[in-house]
């Protein structure tokens, strides 16, 4: 039988532990400017999350380039220099295994954006003083 999804409350405390390690070692690395990548060095990326698998051997890392810089090609710079941040990060985090590196766009904030748009769109505004009204009639 498949497990369920790992949510943040189910992951285990090491897993965690060593994410926000690997997190501070890639953000240390990218703010030192210690990637010798044109597109890396002009770009402010904020690693937002990395996620551990289970067995430490996988990272999966979610980035978001600020200050209007594409995202796209931030992503592709990183892959393509995986294989330094990988040495790196086992180096200076002497895990046992050096964990497989996966960057990714962090969408999150794209999501929020969209959801906090959506509650302030004037027919759901009217919905919402609908519903509140609603509730107040029924309580009184």
């Amino acid at each position: 039988m498949a497990r369920p999804p790992a949510t943040p409350e189910t992951r285990s405390v090491r897993l965690l532990k060593v994410g926000e390690q690997v997190r501070h070692v890639l953000s240390e690395l990218l703010t030192r400017q210690e990637v010798h990548d044109p597109v890396l060095t002009s770009a402010t990326v904020s690693i937002t999350e990395v996620r551990m698998s289970p067995d430490l051997r996988h990272a999966r890392v979610f980035v978001k380039p600020l200050l209007g810089h594409e995202e796209a090609v931030v992503v592709k710079a990183l892959r393509t220099n995986t294989a330094y941040f990988q040495r790196e990060v086992a180096g200076r985090l002497k895990l046992r295994f050096a964990a497989k590196l996966q960057f990714m766009p962090d969408d999150s904030f794209d999501e929020a954006a969209k959801i906090e748009a959506l509650l302030r769109d004037p027919k759901v505004a009217r919905d919402l003083a609908a519903d509140e009204d609603a509730a107040g009639e029924e309580e009184g």
